[in-house]
């Protein structure tokens, strides 16, 4: 019995001890009980956890042994010389799976020596280190169905130096193949070393570790025995250049670039140095003027006191005064005696023009109508141009030729459709979009969508789709990561899932195989970082695009039509779910264009009909007044002149008829800023002329009653004709310089404007004057206007003498003409008045030059739309929730990258390459985005094509059942050295690029660069191939128009360093190449214009100072726009430009008459000034009495009028481009024009000329017609009106 008892005790202790032993092992943290040098953790493979799973290392703690010598050699193959010798804890099997994974991250990261290196080094010590148990400790195993113990989780301890080390060697490397960076495939995107090391030890049965490796931090972890491993990693900078990486893919090797010259703009303070400096002069002149207005004061005053004193002592005058200046002083009045040579010309031949047009008015006017209409016979040929690359861009600029080339060769840039789903509904504000609800309706929108086919041409989204694989459509969604099918979105483990995808996109690729960068599918990610709390979701959907006019087109643009049709129905879905939803097709911005003309076209029409309308009924208010109407109604029937008013509005309507006809017939297309403007422009100054000569007609009704019609109808063109040909003559030339710039729109315009003003002016001196005699005798006839067949027997006569004769009524002068000659003339012409008059219009035209820094450029295509359209929510969802800016392409041209001198320009991950090759130069640019505008690493195909060639990567290049390049001498090499030339380079080019992308090579061509090259076998050359890159986002015009300058001298850069032929694309690049050069264009133009103002108005108005005078005018007018422009936060860009250009038009044709009228006075209204007025006091007088009226009620109250029509426009870019600079232009023109020149004429204008038309016998005819009767008050007799003029 007891030797029974004492068995039984030994059985307990035994199990006693087993426990404990389990006991101390589940206390030791595992299977590994000893750490110590040359012992092992792991060794072979003992089986599978499932069917489907890789082998899995047994655990072993025993040992290190000396492996066979084929284990031997097949580890040194794998894992480098340094495993030459001593034992190691791995078996051949385990050796076998090591080089399969290795060969998937070799893929990836082959490209830096340095990254490769370390990756080699930190899995080969794991599996085969002879010290695994010093930094190794198995946690936990599983036994397997054939009763083997099998490792499923293991801690793996290294040093912090060395992890970051091992990080920093590889965070920065490029996978061109996705455009992005390796760490994205082999480390999930990580941003440290810890999150790089989880994502390599995180189990992933499928692809990755088999098993849960743990990288526990060396503070952190507590075991006996075990110490982290901590080798030094090799660099990417490394000394040894074996491992040494290139720039591509280690900043710290790139070239210096050199310094980028910013455009600085010159400030003092916080003003840019021009407002500066014009503030600064301003002030000076007016320091200066304050200080000479006291000194004359002082010095007038010291004057008077000396001759007070005198005449006190000396009444009596001497005999040496000058008795002249006592004449003078009284006011003779200094008229004109000269005449000019060239205005005698003009007048007499505009004279012998009007002559025949009023005495043969038929056949002037069928011969106007035949003209016209021969020339209209052009409409044939009419086009209206609509297409924006056509409109802004010259055909023969380097951007035009560009694209075009890209086009051809690559073809036209995919067509995107995107839709930003978006929850900023409620009243507290934006909220997370993101629900199990909302996600599962969203999947069922997009299987519409995938469903959905076209009303005309039966495609769907399969058949109309960019497949860059040829298999799958891109798609950029957020299921995407579960590959549009809901039935993976788990509604317990959704948000989980999301996150990782979004952390390492790798692991839930779309089924296009492209990863998705959560920029691209989700925005305002910004608030917390948490994409469960995004605010908006971004889908696109990418078609293919072909070129225009084709019907692969027209399949593509029926199918948007239709997505477009159902995301509206989609929008009314979303809102009953408290969502928003906007989108935009490839073909809405167009669509949304042409509806935003259709919208203006009533304002604009309105606007016209208004103005056509005040412009008939004004010409009839020159005859019928108040006391007219009120001494007998029924001359108003005959005095009317709406009739002729409408005439005139049709001859310029006919101009413009003619103008379009005449240049459509040559080709020019009409612009829809050519329909929209040069009705206005034409108006403007056709109206302005009209007025001129009716009025100064009337003049001669009133001088020459007993005259011939024909005779007074030729007085009244031969004084206002030569004012015409000045206006007519300056605008003409001014526009018609626009024929010389090279943008369509502002050419096109010139051309028409050009035509149109010119004509408008023949048929003005033609047509027009034939129907004004044929009104009059109309009017003579009593006969009803607009019904001439109805005679007004009641009417008084309109021409004669006797007692129903109205001819010399006071009250025919016009109450506009009346305030000027009674009130605002004599005021005008003050002293004190015309100092402040200049002090306050240099002021403005100070302020003007001022703020002419502020003008921004471009033009928002949210202005470009209707205020109501859809696509206004669309732009600005795009610019407040997308982070990813577009895409660009720097293309090479006839470059014979078969030769290695051309390969290095190129390359940029290979020893010997260029240090300002292309792909470096990008790869620096790129990491200074503040300057550059680039954010993502260039897609180089040609570095990913010779590595596509190492033999390394064994599941690449195949050729005959062979790995390509294995048994090559000399081999392959990261130096260039032995890579392939000549027709070998095309040979394997060609099979690379039909290669399919795949997890086993995902280098191969066919997916990212099928599209990239221009093969040419034949002559063993590459026609064409790009790289490809994207932009940082890009939020406003500025950061599109510096991009665009700053990818034009990046290209340049890499010109002048290579030699090669290179130039940068992106689909948006085409709409701004017009801001490289605009605001130059803009100087010369303008300045053009104004030179050739300057040149006709001197020689036909016969005095420098005049023609100066009104040239300075004009600029001021147009300087003080520009101000404007900067304030009103109008932009400069096409359509701007073209209304500077209407501003010089406009500015003339305010301005020439009044300077015309100055330079040559009509007389007898020079003798209505009653010798009250000196020097050319007289002259500023009679101008603003002569024509300002015609003036103020022709052009300023006519457009005017028109303008404020524009106002209630929905289109915004026809209030901000239109209503806001036409605005301004009526008033500042007609300001300076009424106001200012008047007075600078006074001061500095010419000596001035008789005028032809109004000498000889004028005077004493109107002493025998009694010439009181102009004259119908007393008021011009009266000193004391006048006492304060001087």
């Amino acid at each position: 019995m007891a030797s029974i008892l004492a068995l039984r005790l030994r059985q307990v202790l035994v199990l006693c001890l087993l426990a404990l032993f389990a006991a101390s092992i589940a206390a030791d943290g595992g299977w590994t009980q000893k750490h110590e040098a040359g012992r092992c953790a792991i060794r072979g493979h003992c089986g599978k956890k499932s069917l489907f799973g890789k082998q899995l290392p047994c655990p072993d703690n025993d040992l290190a042994e000396e492996p066979e010598v084929d284990v031997r050699i097949k580890l040194v193959d794998i894992c480098g010389d340094k495993w030459a010798e001593g034992p190691v804890c791995c078996r051949d099997d385990q050796l076998s799976a090591l080089s399969s994974n290795l060969k998937i991250a070799e893929s990836l990261i082959s490209a830096c020596p340095a990254c490769k290196a370390n990756f080699f080094d930190l899995f080969c010590t794991f599996t085969c280190s002879p010290d695994q148990s010093l930094f190794l400790n198995v946690s936990k195993t599983q036994e397997t169905s054939a009763g083997k113990t099998i490792v499923t989780e293991i801690d793996y301890l290294v040093s912090k130096s060395y992890g970051s080390g091992f990080y920093d060697s590889c965070k920065d490397v490029k996978n061109s193949a996705t455009n992005g960076y390796a760490m994205d495939l082999i480390g999930g995107g990580a941003k440290n070393y810890t999150a790089f090391l989880k994502f390599l030890g995180d189990e992933k049965p499928l692809f990755g570790s088999p098993f849960q490796m743990n990288f526990p931090r060396p503070k952190g972890f507590r075991h006996d025995g075990m110490d982290a491993y901590d080798e030094k990693p090799k660099r990417c900078n490394d000394g040894d250049e074996r491992y040494r990486c290139s720039c591509v893919d280690c900043p710290a090797v790139c070239p210096e670039l050199p310094e980028v010259a910013e455009t600085r703009k010159c400030h003092v303070g916080l003003l840019p140095c021009l407002s500066f400096s014009v503030i600064l002069i301003y002030s000076v002149l007016l320091l200066a003027l304050g200080g000479g207005v006291t000194f004359h004061a002082w010095q007038k005053h010291s004057q008077r006191k000396h001759e007070t004193l005198r005449l006190l002592q000396d009444p009596s005058p001497s005999d040496d005064e000058d008795e002249g200046d006592v004449v003078h002083g009284a006011g003779m009045l200094d008229r004109p005696q000269k005449y000019y040579y060239l205005n005698t010309v003009c007048d007499a031949a505009f004279t012998r023009i009007a002559k025949a047009c009023a005495r043969f008015p038929g056949i002037t006017i069928s011969i106007s109508m035949l003209a016209v209409g021969l020339l209209s016979l052009g409409w044939i040929n009419f086009a209206v141009e609509t297409n924006p690359i056509r409109l802004w861009v010259s055909p023969t600029s380097a951007a035009a030729q560009e694209k075009t080339f890209f086009d051809s060769n690559f073809g036209p840039f995919y067509r995107a459709q995107q839709a930003f789903l978006v929850n900023d509904t409620a009243p507290e504000g934006p909220g997370p979009v993101l629900s199990y609800d909302t996600l599962a309706w969203w999947f069922d929108v997009e299987s519409r969508v995938q469903r959905l086919i076209s009303m005309k041409e039966g495609v769907m989204f399969e058949d109309v789709c960019f497949k860059p694989t040829g298999g799958a459509c891109v798609v950029q969604s957020l299921t995407g990561y579960f590959r549009g099918d809901f039935g993976r979105l788990n509604p317990s483990t959704w948000e989980d899932k999301l996150r990782a995808c979004t952390e390492r996109p790798v692991d839930c690729l779309p089924n296009f195989q492209q990863p998705l960068r959560k920029e691209m599918i989700l925005g305002g990610l910004e608030v917390n970082g948490d994409v469960l709390d995004a605010q908006a979701l971004i889908v696109t959907w990418v078609v293919n695009n072909h070129p225009e006019g084709t019907r692969e087109e027209r399949r593509a643009m029926d199918w948007e039509e239709s997505l477009k049709s159902s995301l509206i129905a989609v929008q009314a879905e979303a809102e009953e779910r408290g969502l928003r939803l906007s989108f935009s097709t490839e073909i809405s911005l167009e669509q949304e264009l042409n509806k935003s003309t259709n919208t203006d076209a009533k304002i604009v029409v309105l606007s016209y009909v208004i103005m056509f309308i005040y412009a008939s009924l004004a010409l009839g208010s020159t005859t019928v007044t108040v006391r007219t109407l009120m001494g007998n109604p029924a001359n108003v029937l005959v005095q009317s002149k709406f009739s002729l008013g409408m005439i005139g509005i049709v001859i310029v309507l006919m101009s413009v008829s003619a103008s379009v006809g005449l240049f459509s017939a040559a080709g020019i297309k009409v612009t829809l800023i050519i329909a929209e403007v040069i009705p206005f422009l034409v108006l403007a100054v056709g109206v302005d002329n009209i007025f001129l000569i009716v009025h100064e007609f009337e003049r001669v009704n009133l001088s020459h009653p007993d005259a011939e019609i024909e005779d007074r109808v030729a007085r009244a063109l031969g004084r206002m004709g030569p004012s015409i040909l000045l206006s007519a003559t300056t605008e003409t030339v001014a526009f018609a310089l626009g024929a010389f710039v090279g943008m369509p729109a502002v050419r096109n315009f010139a051309v028409y404007a050009a035509g149109a003003v010119l004509i408008n002016a023949l048929l003005q001196v033609t047509m027009f004057v034939s129907f004004l005699a044929l009104n009059q005798r109309r009017a003579e006839n009593s006969r009803a206007d607009c019904f001439p067949c109805v005679v007004v027997r009641s009417a008084d006569a309109v021409s004669g003498v006797g007692p129903h004769s109205n001819a010399f009524d006071g009250e025919e002068e016009g109450g506009v003409q009346k305030f000027i000659r009674k009130s605002y003339a004599p005021t005008l012409l003050r002293k004190n008045v015309k100092i402040s008059i200049v002090v306050g219009f240099l002021g403005v035209f100070t302020a003007g030059l001022a703020l002419i820094p502020g003008i921004a450029l471009g033009l928002d295509q949210r202005i470009a739309i209707p205020s109501d359209s859809y696509l206004i929510s669309y732009f600005n969802d795009l610019d407040a929730y997308f982070d990813t800016g577009p895409p660009v392409y720097f293309v090479t041209r006839q470059l014979n990258v078969t030769e290695r001198k051309h390969q290095q320009q190129l390359c940029g991950r290979f020893t010997t390459c260029d240090s300002f090759s292309l792909a470096n130069v990008l790869e620096s640019e790129r990491k200074r985005p503040e300057i550059s505008y680039i954010s993502a690493p260039a897609a180089s195909w040609i570095d990913d094509y010779f590595h596509w060639l190492n033999p390394a990567l064994d599941q690449c290049c195949i050729e005959e059942s062979k790995v390509c390049f294995e048994e090559r001498d000399p081999a392959w090499n990261i130096t260039l050295y032995g890579m392939p030339q000549g027709q070998e380079f095309i040979h394997y080019l060609e099979k690379w690029i039909k290669a399919p992308t795949g997890s086993d090579c995902p280098i191969a061509g066919k997916a990212p660069y099928s599209n990239a090259l221009v093969i040419d076998a034949e002559d063993e050359t590459i026609l064409a191939s790009h790289f490809r890159t994207s932009h940082v986002p890009l939020r406003s015009q500025s950061d599109f128009i510096e991009a665009y300058a700053s990818a034009r001298r990046i290209s340049g850069s890499i010109r002048e360093h290579t030699g090669v032929d290179v130039f940068p694309y992106s689909k948006f690049y085409i709409f701004f190449d017009q801001y490289a050069s605009i605001a130059k264009l803009t100087a010369t133009l303008l300045g053009s214009a104004v030179g050739i103002i300057f040149l006709i108005t001197s020689v036909l108005l016969g005095s420098v100072r005049t023609g100066l005078a009104v040239t300075a005018t004009v600029v001021m007018i147009v300087v003080d726009v520009m101000g404007t422009m900067a304030v009103a936060q109008v932009s400069l860009n096409a359509v701007s430009l073209v209304n500077l250009v209407i501003c010089v038009g406009i500015g003339v044709e305010f301005c020439a008459h009044i300077a015309r009228a100055f330079m040559f006075p009509s007389r007898h209204m020079m003798e209505r000034a009653r010798n009250k007025f000196r020097g050319k006091d007289v002259r500023a007088w009679t101008s603003l009495v002569n024509v300002g009226g015609s003036v103020f009620s022709g052009i300023t109250i006519t457009k005017l009028l028109g303008v404020c029509v524009l106002a209630f426009t929905r289109s915004k870019i026809f209030e901000i481009y239109y209503f806001r600079i036409w605005l301004a232009l009526v008033f500042f023109a007609a300001s300076h024009a009424l106001v200012f020149l008047p007075v600078v004429l006074s001061l500095v204008g010419g000596e001035g000329y008789t005028d032809p038309e109004t000498d000889g016998g004028l005077q004493e005819d109107l002493a025998a017609r009694r010439y009181r009767a102009l004259i119908p008050d007393d008021e011009y007799d009266s000193d004391e009106y006048y006492s304060t003029i001087s």
